[in-house]
């Protein structure tokens, strides 16, 4: 059984601190190298771990983690052979031209359009006249929750924001900008902005402590480096191929190599800012459910939105509960498509839950193969609220303003996992026996090609019911491909 370094591991991979309620993501550009590193030294030593705290009084208030661009690494020092040790998708980041076609960015979601993440873009186009250098150098990830209350996200907001008030106070000495924040929240039942329970279905690292179904338990090298994946191998992780810095940080590489080894006990951390369109969702619901007078059919709408999620807003599986929602906040996760429902008569093929994790049913694989392919890409999924926090619904469906997920999500090969479940899972229209249909939450164009169909098929006796005309309810607003390092790295960076 393999035994995680919990205390070399950065917490919020292992754990989600769900009870921490508001969340602030600081994006900062490197003023000073001599003096970002000056600050690493000592900073390392405030970073959450993995390492869990049994007596509940004893957890911290505040929570604090860091994540570097490939841009950010080498503004600390970091030689060009060692940047050219982390894998191409890093080095490249998301919004090169194929990345853009992998991953879908095209319309409104294209890089050009973002908020952030696509300086290369700008400052290569002579259109735009703002011309400011405002690459994202790294992430600060802080976390608050107030201990005197329960679930309330106003008194959490309080204290995550003077923890980061105390750090934004140094930043100018320590060589540190900030850009801009994005502040996150999570609600109570751990709804998104459509009205869906979100979270339940995440893999379990083997060797973290936590519990639960063996088909959840997945091997640590698919997250993290220095450990073996699915594959019995370890994954490819950055050594330093050119001696820098004080390399007794590192442990060496576990694949034999010789090599210290700058990835063991991080991982790759994906982000997207992802626009949520809840208003263009739930009339597309009533609209393809309403009476024959017009009207909203709330429980055909509710359903129907079930159907395309996989999961009803309680959190209850459709594959369990595929008549109503038993209304229950539910944590329900130990099932199988393949034992409950072979043919998708519950839960559809094409919803967005079967597709970026079919469990036990790969396309025509049998149980144990399904298994192993759906565990060889599963990502750790983390996603906070941004905006109006809003739970919407048939007759609810005008939050104030943009609301959104900050989407996050930890795996050790980013295109073999992330990319893989976009593309792949998420993007191309053949699943099962459909030819016409992408995921309809993250894989519909928003321009599609004359003549082609976004559809949405409801597996159905006598005949197959298809929903037709799917809109994109998603809008790509930034998004970038982040180191997350160990403990001992960031110890180690702060030498070179």
């Amino acid at each position: 059984m393999t035994k995680l370094e919990l205390e070399d591991i950065q917490g919020y991979i292992i754990r989600g601190y769900a009870h921490m309620m508001y969340s602030r993501f600081v994006y900062i550009k490197i003023t000073n190298r001599k003096a970002a590193k000056k600050w690493l030294a000592k900073s390392w030593a405030s970073m959450t771990t993995a390492v869990h705290v049994h007596d509940k009084s004893k957890i911290s208030s505040t929570h604090l983690n860091i994540a570097f661009t490939h841009n950010g690494l080498g503004a600390l020092g970091m030689y060009e052979e060692n940047l050219n040790a982390f894998s191409r998708e890093f080095r490249q980041g998301m919004i090169t031209p194929h990345r853009t076609r992998l991953l879908g960015d095209s319309g409104n979601s294209d890089p050009i359009m973002w908020n952030w993440g696509n300086e290369n873009i700008k400052t290569q186009n002579p259109e735009i006249t703002d011309q400011e250098d405002k690459t994202i150098h790294l992430c600060l990830m802080i976390f608050g929750n107030d201990k005197g209350s329960v679930d309330d996200i106003e008194k959490d907001k309080i204290v995550c924001l003077d923890y980061y008030k105390e750090l934004e106070s140094q930043f100018e000495e320590n060589g540190l900008k900030e850009l801009f924040f994005i502040d996150g929240v999570t609600q109570p039942e751990n709804k998104e902005h459509f009205g869906f329970r979100d979270g339940i279905s995440q893999p379990i690292i083997e060797g973290s402590g936590r519990v639960g179904s063996k088909d959840d338990v997945v091997k640590a090298g698919e997250f993290l480096f220095g450990y073996q994946n699915e594959f019995g191998v370890y994954p490819d992780t950055p050594l330093v191929v050119k001696d820098q810095g004080n390399l007794n940080f590192l442990a060496s590489d576990a694949g034999g190599s010789g090599l210290k080894d700058i990835g063991r006990n991080g991982s790759f951390l994906v982000m997207r800012q992802l626009e949520q369109d809840v208003n263009g969702f739930w009339t597309f619901m009533n609209e393809k459910t309403k009476h024959p007078d017009g009207t909203i059919n709330v429980e055909e709408s509710l359903k129907l939105g079930a159907k395309i999620v996989g999961r009803w807003q309680s959190g209850a599986p459709i594959t369990l509960f595929p008549d109503k929602d038993p209304g229950v906040i539910s944590d329900i996760n130990d099932f199988g498509y393949s034992k409950f429902d072979p043919d998708g008569l519950k839960c559809p093929f094409g919803s967005h839950l079967r597709r970026s994790n079919p469990r036990d049913s790969v396309d025509d694989h049998g149980v144990k193969e399904s298994l192993k392919l759906s565990k060889q890409h599963r990502i750790i999924r983390r996603a906070r609220l941004y905006g109006h926090v809003f739970e919407g619904s048939p007759t609810n469906k005008n939050p104030k303003g943009e609301v959104g997920l900050l989407f996050a999500c930890f795996n050790a090969d980013i295109s073999r996992q992330f990319e893989f479940l976009q593309y792949t899972w998420g993007k191309l229209p053949k699943v099962k026996e459909l030819y016409n249909d992408p995921d309809p939450i993250i894989g519909v164009k928003e321009n599609p090609e004359p003549g082609e169909k976004q559809n949405f098929t409801i597996q159905d006796c006598p005949v197959n019911r298809t929903i037709s005309d799917l809109p994109r309810f998603i809008t790509v607003k930034g998004g970038g491909y982040f180191f997350f390092p160990s403990i001992s790295t960031l110890r180690y960076l702060a030498t070179i």
